[in-house]
Parts: C-alpha cells; sequence; structure tokens
C-alpha cells in the first residue's frame, strides 16, 4: 500500500506527492474518445494503441523540455485476465539522436483515486509532482512511458494497490510506446523498469511478470524502491497513523478490481463518507482525511480479517517470482511507512529463487526522500544495464 506522510507540506513539496489536478474535462475527453472510436474492440492485443493524441511534458508550470509527447490509449489485462484499456503517456527527447534509445517505463507513486490525478492528465501543465524524476531520464535521452494504471483517467475507479494489474499496465505501457509510430522506438528497443513505493509495488510486478507476460520486451532490468511487497503486513504497520488513510485508498482500489469483496458492506456511515469522497479526490487530500484512523474507527467489522479479502491482498503479494533481468532493490532503514523489513523480506524471497539481486539499504532518510536521494544511483544503474555492463547482485 502506497503511503507516505500527511503533512501537508511535505506531500506539497516532495517529488512522490499528490499530482495537482489537470483539468477534468482532459479524462472526460480521453474517455469520451474510447468510448466513441470503437477502436478497443479493434485492437486485440495487449499493448495495442487504441488511441493516441499530441500531448507534452513540462518537469514544472511552462518550463520548456527538449521533447515530444503522446497522451496514449492502450490495451491492457486486469488482475484477473479480463481486457481492459489503460491511458498513459510517451515522452520522447528531441536530441538528433538517430540510433536506438533507451526506454523507461516509469511507475509513478500515489497520485489519488481521483481521475485528475492522472500523469497524463498532469504532465502536460507541469503540475505532476514526479516529473522532474522523469525529467532526469530524458536528459539522459532515454524515452519514457508513464502509465496512469487501470481505471485512473479511464472509467471506472481506479484499482490501487492491485499488484497484477498495475504491472500488466506498466509492462503494456512499454508495448504501446513501442507500437506508437511517431515515438520511432523499435519493437527490440532496450527496456527499463522504474517505480518506487506504489511504483514500487507496479515495477516490482512488472519484473515478475515480465518473463511470462511480456517475454519479447528487451527488458535489462528494473529499478525499484519502496516496495509494499506484503499488503497485509503495511496495512497493520500503518493501522491508525498518520499513513492509514492509504489503507482505505487501498480498500476501495481492491474492491474496484474485485466487487465480490463488498467494501461497503463493511463500511459504518462515517466510513462510507470517507471512501466515496476518496474516490474523487488526490492524495494530499485523502492521505490527510484518513490519517491517524483506525480500521475499526470507520467499519462495522474488519475487512481485512475475511478470508476473502486476505486471499485477494495476498494475490498482490511479492517474491513468489524471480524477475528474469537483474533488479537493483532499494528500501530506507528508517522508513516510516513501508517497513523496512517489508523490503528487506522481499530481498530474500528474490534471493531465494536466484533473483539477479543487488539490495541497497539507504540509511539516512525516511520514505519519501528515499526516492529523490537514490535517483542518481537508480539512473546510473539502468545506464549501466543499457550498456551491457555486468550487474553486481549481492544477495
Amino acid at each position: 500500500m502506497r503511503i507516505r506522510s500527511s503533512a501537508l507540506a511535505a506531500v506539497a513539496a516532495l517529488a512522490l506527492s499528490a499530482a495537482i489536478p489537470g483539468t477534468a474535462d482532459a479524462a472526460d475527453a480521453a474517455q469520451e474518445s474510447i468510448t466513441t472510436s470503437g477502436a478497443a474492440e479493434t485492437a486485440a492485443r495487449p499493448g495495442d494503441i487504441v488511441s493516441s493524441a499530441p500531448s507534452a511534458f513540462h518537469p514544472l508550470p511552462g518550463q520548456p523540455t527538449n521533447t515530444k509527447a503522446w497522451k496514449i490509449h492502450y490495451n491492457s489485462t486486469t488482475a484477473d485476465g479480463a481486457p481492459n484499456v489503460v491511458s498513459g503517456t510517451v515522452i520522447v527527447p528531441q536530441d538528433g539522436r538517430t540510433g536506438p534509445r533507451p526506454l523507461i517505463t516509469y511507475a509513478v507513486g500515489t497520485v489519488g483515486l481521483g481521475d485528475s490525478c492522472a500523469p497524463s492528465n498532469n504532465l502536460p501543465y507541469g503540475t505532476a509532482m514526479e516529473a522532474n524524476l522523469i525529467q532526469q531520464l530524458t536528459l539522459r535521452g532515454w524515452a519514457v512511458v508513464v502509465t496512469d494504471y487501470e481505471g485512473l483517467g479511464t472509467p471506472g475507479v481506479h484499482t490501487y494497490t492491485v499488484g497484477p494489474s498495475a504491472g500488466h499496465a506498466v509492462l503494456d505501457a512499454a508495448r504501446a510506446a513501442t507500437r506508437l509510430p511517431e515515438a520511432g522506438l523499435a519493437a527490440t528497443t532496450p527496456v527499463g523498469i522504474m517505480g518506487y513505493s506504489q511504483g514500487g509495488q507496479a515495477s516490482s510486478w512488472a519484473a515478475e511478470l515480465q518473463g511470462s507476460y511480456a517475454p519479447e520486451l528487451q527488458v535489462k532490468g528494473t529499478a525499484t524502491g519502496g516496495v509494499p511487497a506484503d499488503l497485509l503486513k503495511v496495512a497493520d504497520f500503518n493501522n491508525g497513523s498518520y499513513g492509514s488513510g492509504l489503507i482505505f485508498m487501498a480498500a476501495a482500489g481492491q474492491d474496484a478490481a474485485f466487487p465480490e469483496l463488498k467494501l461497503d458492506s463493511y463500511l459504518n456511515p462515517a466510513g462510507k463518507v470517507l471512501v466515496g469522497a476518496m474516490k474523487d479526490n488526490c492524495v494530499a487530500i485523502d492521505a490527510i482525511a484518513g490519517s491517524f484512523k483506525r480500521i475499526s474507527d470507520l467499519t462495522t467489522r474488519n475487512p481485512l480479517a475475511q478470508p476473502d479479502w486476505q486471499a485477494r491482498l495476498n494475490q498482490s503479494k511479492l517474491g513468489r517470482t524471480a524477475p528474469a533481468a537483474p533488479v537493483y532493490q532499494y528500501h530506507a532503514l528508517g522508513d516510516e511507512l513501508i517497513p523496512y523489513a517489508v523490503g528487506s523480506r522481499l530481498r530474500s524471497d528474490w534471493c531465494a529463487r536466484g533473483a539477479n539481486l543487488e539490495f541497497d539499504t539507504i540509511w539516512i532518510g525516511e520514505h519519501v526522500s528515499g526516492v529523490i536521494t537514490q535517483s542518481l544511483a537508480v539512473g546510473n544503474w539502468l545506464a549501466d544495464r543499457f550498456a551491457g555492463r555486468s550487474a553486481h547482485p549481492n544477495c
């Protein structure tokens, strides 16, 4: 469960805080395009482009970048294997490069459940708070594709923290980028997978799924940090703390993916009001509104104690499959939101299954600072993979 501090100043200032909503009209127009075009029925393969339109990439409002961008809708797959359509953004540097350029499929941290929070609705306006991290990648000459995940900016509720769905969306975004003619990326383009926190869950799932779901992708490595690899343990850790609001966001996301869980039947009146409001807002509001609440404060009985909920949450547990490509995993020792022990256990599980894994402990810092202080190391590690240099596993 993608968790962060609910302090408004931190959320507003740091790189994985809430995206400032773009325009609701942009999300509505995208949904209308899918509904009216009929393309969703004709593009059959995961990763096929359903629609595309010119967009823009600005790290800050009005800040120029030497890039071209396109908003795309592409075919993907739900957690249970059904076809769906996901939106995203493809960004390509305009640096005169004529040879192959690497592609990063980038998984953002939590932005919220409301459609206006989707990265594709904020990247054009300079209001997507991870845009500065993405710019570090484009300045290296790499193309980047940023998925919005299932239900974020497209019809339905965002399936927040549903790992297999997010992993599919990340991999299919890479496929879609290579199938967008304007981007100039070949099917053989070298691919890196990258994400932190919720994006760490999504990128880790993409790494685990790639060998079976998208083996044709030329994935050279995955950089993943602050990974909520065990949702039940993360929920227990944050119950009643300043990260507790994201427990209820995650419950809404699981319920969106698996309606048979019937979240509403567990919520008391206060819980129904809170979760209902969360579905229309971004993380700065949602995290604060839900902070310092216990599950028992908002429910008539705890859904996480029920076998069906536990089974679905365990469906998103990581560590059961070794990624096919090398992995760089990092986690802050003082992470106050995603326990270090959860990340350490994922390392142990992957190592036991023979993963080519380099694990790095961030000795000073906490959850949000980890993605910022480690960004240069992540970029350098991916650059080494693209250059064909050997990884340095430390299992």
